[in-house]
This record gives structure tokens, C-alpha cells and sequence, in this order.
């Protein structure tokens, strides 16, 4: 495809707030083989097991101590006991609704047509591209079966060491460079909505709004998971009226009739693919559906995840999407936050603004809650709200530097954030295969022993069929891969065609499973590792707990 469909894809970022919005589209994302059998409180399988009740709640009773709304969670990466599972299936689908009912996807279904697509071709890939979040659906799965979050999952696809690069590492990294966007999307946002009420701010203030919006965007990650359960629902339907009410307005005003000018064939592929790349980036960014749903009973039903989850996601995406589909059709997308004001009345424009507001900060209160998971996984030995502390002051700090002291670097940090799908595709695409092929079996317990006589120590650490899937799938993925700072040369040599989305989780999926199956000690069942009890050490309750239990064990 020609430069210039390359440049429309990226004209959304010319004003500084809507590329950092943009970037959006690629959060961070995040178990054994045929593995060990399970331990008594991982669900039943097979042909002669009895089917769980859909939705099965643990108990009637109040959600425990440890994971009540109000308080500060006390579990971390650590197995979650039988004794304190709770809740039902479809709370999942608030806790993905509220992080999606977001500005980004209508900016994301605009650039379509600015690709040059036609209204129904967007359309399409809008949904073609948002399927993926079938594939985040497969993931949550993992979480009930193990009690653990996808951090410490991904042990049993990179080994102890190897998880420390390919999970946490890879998830504090990406996850600090969306906690800075979503910071800084919400203190532009609120800067102009402050100005259009007429509210002046003295010199310095700007740093007050940007304080104040990073302590909303990290409370909610501090107090955790029972908290976002009961506060999801009412963050969707705030943000879902608001964008029926936008929606009234861009219906009213779209041009039904518009008709893309045609394009040469093979640059017509080319947009379909870059389009389609775009779009996937979404829900290919999501590798942590377990962090929510590891609270659920093991015999929570495996279809009732998936597609709590699952549609949690696509929904607010295809409907939001499809909106700046046919707003494009109205007014010019380059600039949405300046040119929506000719199709909506003018007391509609504060609402506008606190969409964006509003909307990136609860959608990082899930990547702040995520990262502070990942960054236990690296092995600090503190408490999972003292990460999210840590990191949400680390990505303050940061937003602060490029929103006031150097601007420039933004669109930079925004653009640097497109190639992450080339590394968060095969990550999805490894754990998705990891759990088909054990038949998501998850000893919580055994995945949480970091010890070399761990059963997930493999060689040196490393599990390699994962490391070298990763490897050669990222690889392949970012020679694919078409970005406003680099045009690979495979995309390059397609015309701009960007393949990434698809090559890289299917080559990464592909390649996992076929060294899965021929390494040692899964090749021979009688060298498979043996789990401990899922059962037993259920008294443990954080990383800095785990770590001296380990300790004490070791000496």
C-alpha cells in the first residue's frame, strides 16, 4: 500500500490528546503439558465427569475478607483457597465493559475510512478484527482452574526465569507505557473540559489535575479486585449513556450515500489488512482475563468465562467502532475531539470530554491492577498494593514529564506502543494453545513454587518451546509489521500490507505446539512433573508471604 494510506492511518495522532488515546489499542497483555493431575479443587474433566452448573457461585454468603469491595485485597499472585472463591461468571462481563465503553475504539473506526475503506468494508473488519476476543475469553478459563493470575499461569509456558522476561517483564514494560497514556489521554481531556466551564487554572495547577486523575485512575488498582467488581457496572452504564446520547447525534448526521474513491487492487488489499491489523491490536492486547476470574469456584463453567468475558469486550468495541465508522462519513476523523462539534450541540461538548476522561481512567484501573500483578511476578517481594502504588507513581511521574516538559516525546511513546501487538499477539496465541493442550489442568500451588525443585524449573529455568516461540514469532510479527515509525520489510516488499496480527499468533500458536509435543518430559508421560496438591499451603496470601515461606522451607 502507498505511504499515503500509511499516513492516513495515523492521522488520528496529529492532536496530541487523540494519539495518546490511540495508542489505547494495544494494551498490555499477558500453563504444563499434558500437566500433572489436578489437585482436588481443579474442575473435573473428561467424558464421565458431571457437567458444573453454569455459573456456580462458591457459596451464598458475602464475598470474603480478603476480596471485599471497600478494602484492600489481600491476595496478590498467590493461589486463591477454595475457601474464598465466590461470585458468578457474568461479573466478568462488567469488569471488560467498563475498560471498553472507551473514546479510542470511535477514533480506531474512523481511521478505517481513512484508509480509504468503504462504510461496509469497516464495518466489517470491525468485527472480523474484534473476534479475537473469543481468544481473551480462552484465557480467563485458566483462572479458575489454577486460583492464580495470568502472571504466574504463563510459568508453565516460560519457565520460573523465562516468565520473568516473556510474562512480568514484558507486562510491567507495556503496562507502564499504557499507564502514562491513559494518564495523560485523562489530564488533557480534563484540562479542556475545566476550560470550556469556564474554570481558569493559576500557573501550576495543570500538575493538580494531573495528580488528581492518576489517583483515580490507581485507587481502585490499589484496593483490587472486589472493588472493581462492584464498582464495574456503574462505570458501564455511565459511559454506555453517554455514547447512546453521542450516538443519536452521529446517526442524525451521517452520510449514508458516502462512497469511498476507488482504490487499485492491490492497495485495496493492503488497507484491508493494515485495517484489520488495527483493529485486532485490541483485544490482542489482553492477555490477563485470569487476574479477574481466578476468584470464580473451579467448577465455574469454563463456557460461562468465555463468553462473559468475551462479550464484555466485543460488544462496547463493534458498537463503538462501527460508531466512528459512520462519523466519518460526517466529519473528518483526523481531529474527532475538534470537528465533533459540528455534528453535536454545544452543551453536549463537556460530556464529550468526560467520556475521554472518564473512559481512560477506568480503563487503566485495569491496567494499573494487571501491572501490579506482573511487576510481584518479577519477584518483588511486597505486597500487590504497594506495586501498583509503586508502578502508578513511576507512570505519574512520567506523564507528567511528557505532557508539560516534553511534549514532543508523546507522539513517540504513542507511536513506540504500535509495535507491541507484534509481541502481545504470540503471547496470547502461546497461552491459548498451553491451555488446549492441558486441557487447562493448573496446579495454583505447584505454579506458585519458585524453588529449583520446582516442577515448572525445566532447564536452567527456562521452558524453551515457549522462549523460542516467542522468539521467532515476535521476530517474523516486526518484519510484518506497518507503524508510523517503522514500515517493516515484509510489509514494505506487500505494499504495506500488515500481516502481524495475523502471522504472529498463529506462528507463535503453531510453533509452540509442535516443540510442546516433541520436548522432554512431555513427549514420555512417565517423565512429566508431578503437581502438588492444589489443596495444600493454602494459608499463604501474598508474594512477601510466599517469599518467606519459601525462605524458611529453604533453610
Amino acid at each position: 500500500m502507498s505511504n499515503e494510506a500509511t499516513r492516513a492511518a495515523t492521522a488520528a495522532e496529529r492532536d496530541p490528546q487523540v494519539a495518546a488515546a490511540a495508542s489505547l489499542a494495544q494494551q498490555h497483555a499477558p500453563a504444563r503439558t499434558h500437566a500433572p493431575a489436578p489437585g482436588p479443587d481443579a474442575p473435573a474433566s473428561g467424558p464421565d465427569a458431571p457437567a458444573p452448573r453454569p455459573d456456580a457461585p462458591a457459596s451464598n454468603g458475602p464475598a470474603p475478607a480478603t476480596d471485599r469491595a471497600g478494602h484492600i485485597e489481600q491476595h496478590g499472585i498467590d493461589v486463591i483457597p477454595a475457601s474464598e472463591r465466590h461470585g458468578r461468571s457474568r461479573e466478568l462481563f462488567w469488569v471488560w465493559m467498563s475498560a471498553n465503553v472507551v473514546y479510542l475504539y470511535f477514533v480506531l473506526g474512523g481511521v478505517l475510512v481513512l484508509l480509504g475503506l468503504s462504510v461496509w468494508e469497516a464495518l466489517a473488519i470491525t468485527v472480523i478484527g474484534n473476534l479475537w476476543w473469543a481468544a481473551v475469553g480462552w484465557l480467563a478459563v485458566s483462572g479458575p482452574a489454577s486460583g492464580t493470575p495470568s502472571v504466574t499461569i504463563m510459568r508453565a509456558m516460560f519457565g520460573i526465569r523465562g516468565n520473568r522476561v516473556f510474562g512480568a517483564g514484558l507486562g510491567v514494560a507495556i503496562g507502564l507505557f499504557y499507564e502514562i497514556i491513559n494518564i495523560a489521554v485523562a489530564t488533557l481531556a480534563a484540562n479542556a473540559l475545566l476550560g470550556i466551564l469556564g474554570i481558569g487554572l493559576p500557573p501550576g495547577a495543570e500538575w493538580v489535575v494531573l495528580v488528581i486523575v492518576a489517583a483515580l485512575s490507581f485507587v481502585f488498582g490499589v484496593y483490587g479486585h472486589g472493588t472493581i467488581l462492584r464498582l464495574s457496572p456503574y462505570f458501564s452504564a455511565a459511559l454506555a449513556v453517554a455514547f447512546v446520547i453521542l450516538a443519536v447525534f452521529v446517526l442524525g448526521a451521517a452520510d449514508f450515500e458516502y462512497i469511498a474513491a476507488p482504490m487499485p487492487e492491490g492497495e485495496h488489499w493492503a488497507a484491508l489488512l493494515l485495517g484489520y491489523a488495527i483493529i485486532a491490536s485490541g483485544p490482542l492486547s489482553w492477555g490477563t482475563g485470569a487476574d479477574y476470574a481466578r476468584y470464580l469456584p473451579a467448577t465455574t463453567s469454563k463456557r460461562s468465562v468465555v463468553w462473559w468475558t468475551a462479550l464484555g469486550g466485543f460488544i462496547p468495541a463493534v458498537l463503538i467502532g462501527g460508531l466512528g465508522v459512520v462519523a466519518a462519513t460526517a466529519i473528518d476523523m483526523t481531529d474527532p475531539q475538534l470537528t465533533i462539534g459540528e455534528i453535536v450541540p454545544a452543551w453536549f461538548t463537556p460530556i464529550f470530554l468526560a467520556i475521554v476522561v472518564l473512559g481512560s481512567i477506568t480503563n487503566n484501573v485495569l491496567v494499573a491492577y494487571s501491572t501490579g500483578l506482573y511487576a510481584q511476578g518479577l519477584g518483588i517481594r511486597v505486597s500487590r498494593a504497594a506495586t501498583v502504588v509503586i508502578t502508578g507513581a513511576i507512570a505519574t511521574a512520567a506523564a507528567g514529564w511528557f505532557i508539560f516538559i516534553a511534549p514532543s516525546f508523546l507522539d513517540t511513546l504513542n507511536a513506540s506502543l504500535e509495535l507491541s501487538v507484534t509481541v502481545l499477539g504470540p503471547l496470547v496465541a502461546v497461552y491459548a494453545v498451553d491451555i488446549l493442550l492441558r486441557r487447562n489442568r493448573y496446579d495454583g500451588v505447584a505454579l506458585s513454587d519458585e524453588r529449583r525443585t520446582s516442577p515448572f524449573w525445566y532447564h536452567g529455568g527456562v521452558f524453551w518451546p515457549g522462549t523460542i516461540a516467542m522468539v521467532v514469532a515476535t521476530t517474523v510479527a516486526v518484519l510484518m509489521a506497518n507503524t508510523t515509525l517503522y514500515v517493516g520489510p515484509i510489509a514494505n516488499a506487500l505494499g504495506g500490507a500488515d500481516l502481524s496480527a495475523l502471522v504472529g499468533p498463529v506462528l507463535a500458536g503453531g510453533l509452540y505446539a509442535a516443540l510442546w509435543l516433541g520436548t522432554r518430559p512431555y513427549r514420555d508421560p512417565a517423565f512429566r512433573p508431578a503437581a502438588t496438591p492444589a489443596g495444600e499451603n493454602e494459608t499463604v496470601t501474598d508474594a512477601a508471604a510466599s517469599a518467606a515461606r519459601n525462605l524458611e522451607e529453604i533453610a
